[in-house]
């Protein structure tokens, strides 16, 4: 006589059959198309900003972004354009509510209603918790949580008007795990999560979705722009060499794509690349050993101590190991993406500055 077999097994197959139906339909039912959209990037004038709006510009959005450098915008606008596709580059912190009201109303008059928020703007502090101070923190709050507080409230009341808008909020793998020598950076960063994750669930009967994208390690060329104490070419050695390891690492063409397919399925959350997913799973099952390996890690780092709480750049934080062949594909990344000046292509579109407006052609 055969085993029966269990009627649990089958029910199971057939909830995990449904339930995986119902999430296509609903994803299908949500997708968002970007074609002729009104898109605003935050800290779009260099590295993952830049790279998301190159990738909008070919969908066919309009793409508006923001930094704090003049000069920085100027090349990232001409990075952009192309014929047909206008590019709005405004000056703006984000951690400044005023600016970021003026610049929000100048997106309105270029482009009309803006549909997409991405808030992407971000500072980064590398060192020992010994070398931070209260200055590190409030920078970090103002411009890592703050900023993007102050630019959803000021697109929140014309989608919610219209019941439909995205809003994408680009946190850190460092918003779930406490990782070393990054503190003001993680403390902020979790702010973030909570926050973005509070807005998903607010907006929702709004017809606005939010979402969460909490990426790893990417090769964006960023760390040469990072700030970092301590023993300041210990301390940009290992954090450069890390984001450019193709087994540690995903490159920014691929996040950015990642990013913005979240975006159009309106998924929740997105963790990537398989590294930071697998960390942040080991957070949430197992915490107390992942503190004390974490604590393990951060007796590897460098210890207190070199110039101490004072900031210098990364770009200026050079050794024998970084640049190195270690960082080859950051140090490219860096060139592509508007972290390193180079001579770039000059196209027509639109900057406007804090008191003028002129075309730049």
């Amino acid at each position: 006589m055969g085993r029966e077999k269990s009627p649990w097994l089958g029910l199971a197959l057939t909830g995990a059959g449904l339930y995986l139906a119902t999430r296509a339909i609903r994803h299908y039912a949500r997708w968002y198309d970007l074609s002729g959209k009104t898109v605003l990037i935050t800290g779009g004038s260099r590295g993952l900003g830049l790279v998301l709006g190159r990738e909008l510009v070919t969908r066919g959005a309009r793409v508006a972004i923001c930094a704090r450098d003049i000069e920085e915008l100027e090349r990232a606008g001409s990075d952009l354009v192309r014929p047909g596709r206008p590019v709005l580059a405004l000056p703006c912190d984000v951690a400044n509510l005023e600016e970021v009201g003026r610049m929000v109303e100048a997106v309105r008059e270029h482009f009309g209603a803006i549909d997409v928020l991405v808030n992407n703007a971000g500072v980064i502090e590398v060192g020992p918790v010994e070398t931070m101070t209260m200055a590190d923190y409030e920078e970090a709050i103002n411009i890592n949580l703050r900023g993007p507080l102050n630019t959803m409230l000021a697109v929140i009341p014309e989608m919610r008007r219209r019941g439909d808008g995205r809003i994408v909020n680009i946190t850190s793998i460092g918003g779930k795990i406490a990782i070393p020598h990054l503190t003001p950076y993680t403390a902020s960063k979790f702010g973030f999560v909570g926050l973005s994750k509070a807005m998903r669930a607010e907006l929702a009967k709004d017809g606005i979705v939010v979402t969460t994208v909490c990426p790893g390690l990417m090769r964006t060329g960023s760390p040469r722009n990072a700030s970092f104490k301590g023993h300041h070419r210990a301390e940009y050695a290992w954090f450069s060499i890390g984001d450019s390891l193709p087994l540690l690492s995903v490159s920014a063409e691929r996040a950015a794509r990642r990013i913005i397919t979240a975006c159009q399925r309106g998924e929740a959350e997105v963790i990537f690349p398989i590294q930071a997913k697998i960390a942040a799973m080991a957070e949430a099952i197992a915490p107390e050993l992942t503190a004390d390996l974490l604590g393990l890690i951060n007796r590897l780092l460098p210890a207190p101590g070199g110039i101490g709480s004072a900031r210098i750049k990364g770009s200026e934080s050079q050794s024998s190991l970084s640049p190195s062949w270690l960082t080859v594909l950051s140090d490219r990344a860096a060139r592509r993406n508007n972290e390193i000046v180079t001579n770039g292509r000059d196209h027509s579109f639109t900057i406007i500055r804090r008191d003028t407006k002129r075309e730049i052609v």
